[in-house]
């Protein structure tokens, strides 16, 4: 029998694509194996979002070459879509497939091996206008499982390179999206999350058929008792919306949404559409239809032109907002994007001074966050034992919880009393609740 062994690199959906590629080898018989195992195969799939993406796709390709030079290197993604040629001079590397061919890649690992013929498959991204349909039946967290509802972006943000990867926005049929879920209910996932490129595009490219429509479909299905939904914008975040949304019962409240920057003039520059008010206002309607929810977001810091007085204004938002979870990150240009040729570049050393303030204020709104739950009783989804009796779950607004337990209490949700936060964790106690 021959074995494959699977590494994927950045976000959400790329580890979609990845289970849907393992599900595609299984049904004609290969072995799954760890990556750090001897394999005939080795898949990677990789990210091209930023520079550090790219290196450490590189990289993996060289440790899966290392480990057995006589293997089948497969490499997939963003990184093989934006820069194929650089991909198929690496050595070992025998198939490159883009972000649009995956369904092939059994196909195509085949046919090397039997001809040892390389072969590279990508297709013009930007004319792509079909959902390319992949299809999983399980998830490597067995409790939570990522549904892939839409593809491509067309935002063009200054400072992003995903449109040249991933191509305009391709929404799924909501029928496959039914049947998928439908299928990974009747096999024990109690969560779904609902996840894409830019889901808040979902159904521009279908007839009277919007994001909501894709909750609705989730939400009806038997057996699904928590929905959350990847990153989103302020602007799908209406009135309506969000009166549906918190009318369901099933979805989370914990929400993603895409700030960047707390300063009007960094949004401008980086081609965000939206303001902070209008952000602002999205966040309020939340806080009045879901009791306490838990708004996190990403903010960059030291984008070209970006001056101090622009990020204390970016800082004191988050301040205001009072987000439960930030991740910060330094501006880092990409090759290939407008704002990596603006003007007012900011030193790397004052990028990462700014980040680390606005880090250390953000772990104080988080731990402020989690420690208003201490002393009161709350769902908890317990994903896995982690040794010495101690599960690990996380709640509806994805505060992670630890709980004693003499039974397996995995994949179960219990109502549990929240004790302390020891700066990791919040413990629970379910002979208290």
């Amino acid at each position: 029998m021959k074995s494959v062994s699977f590494c994927t690199l950045g976000c959400k959906v790329n580890q979609y694509e990845t289970e849907a590629m393992i599900t595609l080898f299984k049904e004609r018989g290969y072995e799954i194996k760890s990556f750090e195992d001897l394999c005939d195969i080795y898949v990677i799939n990789t990210c091209t979002v930023t520079g550090t993406g790219e290196r450490k796709s590189r990289q993996m390709i060289g440790r899966a070459h290392k480990k057995n030079p006589n293997a089948l290197i497969c490499v997939a993604g963003c990184y093989s879509q934006v820069s194929p040629e650089d991909v198929k001079k690496l050595p070992g590397v025998g198939i490159v497939i883009g972000t649009n061919d995956r369904a092939k890649i059994v196909d195509m690992a085949e046919e090397f091996l039997k001809t040892g013929k390389k072969e590279a498959k990508i297709s013009d991204i930007l004319r792509q206008r079909e959902f390319e349909r992949l299809w999983i039946t399980s998830y490597e967290d067995k409790t939570r499982a990522f549904v892939k509802i839409e593809e491509g972006c067309t935002e063009f943000c200054s400072y992003c390179i995903i449109p040249y990867a991933r191509g305009p926005v391709r929404s799924r049929p909501l029928e496959d999206i039914e049947k998928e879920v439908r299928t990974l209910s009747k096999n024990g996932y109690r969560e779904i999350v609902l996840t894409g490129i830019h889901i808040g595009s979902y159904g521009r490219d279908l007839e009277n058929t919007s994001l909501i429509d894709a909750v609705k479909t989730v939400n009806a299905i038997d057996g699904i008792e928590r929905i959350r939904l990847g990153s989103v914008e302020p602007r799908v975040l209406d009135e309506n919306f969000v009166r549906e949304i918190s009318k369901m019962g099933k979805v989370c409240d914990h929400f993603h949404i895409s700030l960047q920057s707390g300063c009007d003039k960094t949004l401008r520059n980086m081609n965000r559409k939206y303001t902070t008010k209008e952000y602002k206002d999205a966040v309020e309607r939340l806080r009045n239809a879901f009791k306490n929810p838990a708004i996190t977001t990403d903010i960059i810091t030291g984008f070209p032109m970006e001056t101090d007085e622009d990020f204390e204004v970016s800082l004191k938002f988050m301040e205001d907002v009072r987000f439960s979870e930030v991740h910060v990150f330094p501006y880092s240009p990409r090759k290939g994007t407008k704002a990596a040729m603006m003007d007012g570049q900011v030193e790397k050393k004052t990028r990462e001074k700014r980040a680390k303030i606005m880090i250390e204020k953000a772990k104080e709104l988080h731990r402020e966050y989690v420690k208003s739950f201490e002393n009161t009783t709350q769902s908890v989804l317990f994903e896995q034992h982690i040794g010495d009796g101690i599960y690990e779950g996380h709640m509806t607004n994805y505060i992670k919880v630890r709980m004693k337990s003499c039974e397996d209490i995995s994949h179960r949700i219990l109502n549990v009393k929240l004790e302390s936060y020891d700066g990791r964790c919040i413990w629970a106690d379910f002979s208290k609740s």
